[in-house]
């Protein structure tokens, strides 16, 4: 078998000798993009099973099969972590689904503020973009991106015990007091607010909840999508899987 440096995601469960039929998208990429054929290795992942070493068996246009050889890598799951955000550009929310993706985010999910410019979203899509981003990452694990819903229908049905780390950008050049926190073993999401920030009422409330803990990301107001990435590394080095 030759090397194998292509990952790639399937749905399917994976187990040595098992036979993975392609889907014609994932035929086209790996033999008509990447240019593999029979006899070449190829890396997969399904989410749930680790990293296994596959065999192409057959290549064609709009199908294939992979032959699965043997476990390359354990099952790595993420904290678990929600990335909260309201969605902006098409191209800068394209970029924090990716970046949630690498950074270790379980769940991914667009809500809808009172300033929040995008009203619509294209879960497919932004699925997609986690997918590729961990297939490049070298991520065993594949992130839910949800439906967009409204930030205060998500905070009246919030799950008990989760917390929650909320970026104010009012607070820009405060002190950060997020590692002193004593809910390190507790389930977490992080909220980024849109571009226009949050509203005074938004801000309020969050404030009032108990189970929210307001953070500055630095003396300096962020872009949402830098913000997104500064909150996950500071959330990751302080209680994630990055200490």
């Amino acid at each position: 078998m030759k090397d194998a440096k292509i990952r790639l995601y399937v749905e399917h469960a994976l187990g040595a000798g098992q036979s993975v039929p392609l889907t014609r998208e994932a035929a086209h990429y790996l033999f008509g993009v990447m240019r593999r054929s029979v006899g070449d290795g190829v890396l997969l992942f399904d989410g749930q099973n680790g990293e296994w070493l596959a065999e192409v068996t057959e290549a064609g246009k709009r199908g294939g099969m992979l032959q699965v050889a043997s476990q390359t890598k354990p099952q790595q799951m993420p904290p678990d972590l929600w990335l909260v955000f309201a969605p902006i550009k098409k191209a800068r929310t394209d970029f924090i689904v990716e970046k949630a993706a690498e950074m270790g985010a379980a769940k991914i999910m667009p809500v809808q503020t009172d300033h929040t410019n995008s009203e619509r979203i294209r879960v497919d899509r932004l699925q997609a973009h986690a997918v590729e981003a961990a297939e490049q990452c070298g991520g065993t694990y594949v992130p839910e991106v949800a439906e967009l819903t409204k930030l205060g229908a998500l905070l009246d049905h919030w799950p008990e015990g989760r917390q929650l780390m909320f970026c104010d950008e009012a607070m820009a050049g405060q002190a950060n007091a997020l590692a002193a926190q004593t809910h390190a073993a507790a389930p977490w999401a992080i909220l980024i607010g849109p571009e226009g920030g949050f509203s005074e009422a938004e801000r309020k409330r969050l404030h009032a909840l108990p189970f929210a803990h307001p953070v500055s990301l630095g003396p300096r107001i962020l872009r949402a999508d830098t913000a997104a990435v500064a909150a996950m590394a500071l959330w990751q080095k302080a209680l994630g899987d990055w200490g």
